[in-house]
């Protein structure tokens, strides 16, 4: 069961003011390429060493401040870490996400654009929100991912956590491809369609959501299956238990389908390749506004107002 909205406590790496400072470590990362990184990140480390963090940065924030530990992302689970300070907005939290959730480190996803679904934390508000951190106020809420993974034949190519969505998916100039979906290894139905989409309750607002699939909430415990463009108007989208083990195998005599994770570069798959995907045993925490996900589904899908 998800934990929703609940305060940010000692079930946490390091919890509130009362934990030693020399146990307190954050990391800041950053989306590249934002000019305003170089005026918010000098101000952010003052705050955080002033309440004794010690502080690792991502090469995308070296860009603009020195003097500090330089760690790739890739590299940031293997630290201890109390707290992540993402800038940026969706994508670079994402990555953040991906990068950090075996270590279950919370993360406030400071946003430098427009609202987002993931980073609702207005710059103004970064002081408030780390406030609310340091003083056990702030709330948490737990974002369920995906483990995914490809197999040919008996071989494991790869094993990828996923937080959005994994979309298997026809090359641009290919014709429709054959996909068989099994679900708890019993077989569901075959797709003639462009892709196939495995999403997560956050992700069901991504791709999933502009392919015709439902909005899940994102404290619901389950997945969404979506065909791309199906050939077959009957074959809609499939909302299944997040205890579940989805699988699908592309049968395509033209070999041109791919694999992309998070809407990452993707993976070329061959005919008789499988991926399959099942809830992973980390989740992500995002400290959050008091922002409630309608208000946010209306500001982002232009629902009207009351």
């Amino acid at each position: 069961m998800l934990l929703c909205r609940i305060l940010y406590n000692s079930s946490f790496p390091m919890a509130s003011s009362q934990s030693s400072p020399q146990n307190k470590s954050a990391a800041i990362i950053s989306r590249p390429a934002r000019a305003e990184i170089a005026r918010i990140v000098p101000a952010l480390i003052d705050w955080l060493r002033a309440h004794h963090y010690r502080i690792i940065i991502d090469p995308e924030t070296a860009k603009h401040v020195s003097g500090q530990e330089v760690v790739a992302r890739a590299e940031m689970s293997s630290r201890f870490l109390s707290l992540v300070v993402v800038l940026g907005g969706d994508g670079t939290l994402l990555s953040a996400a991906r990068a950090t959730a075996v270590i279950d480190v919370p993360l406030l996803g400071v946003n430098l654009g427009s609202l987002g679904f993931l980073a609702d934390v207005p710059l103004a508000s970064l002081y408030l929100m780390l406030d609310a951190v340091e003083e056990g106020r702030a709330v948490v809420e737990e974002r369920s991912l995906l483990q995914c993974e490809l197999l040919r034949g008996e071989s494991v190519l790869g094993s990828y956590l996923v937080f959005n969505d994994a979309v298997v998916n026809k090359t641009a100039l290919a014709r429709l491809n054959t996909y068989d979906l099994y679900v708890d290894k019993i077989f569901v139905s075959s797709y003639r369609a462009d892709g196939m989409i495995v999403a997560t309750p956050t992700g069901s607002t991504a791709y999933s959501l502009s392919a015709g699939g439902p909005v899940l909430m994102p404290t619901v415990n389950a997945f969404v299956i979506t065909p791309v463009a199906p050939h077959a108007l009957t074959h809609r989208p499939l909302v299944v238990p997040d205890s579940s083990e989805i699988e699908i195998l592309l049968r395509s005599d033209e070999e041109l389908a791919y694999l992309s994770l998070d809407g990452q570069p993707g993976l070329d798959l061959s005919d008789g390749d499988r991926v399959r995907c099942r809830r992973s045993e980390h989740k992500v925490s995002l400290f959050r506004t008091d922002s409630d996900f309608f208000q946010v589904l209306r500001a982002k899908l232009k629902w009207g107002e009351r």
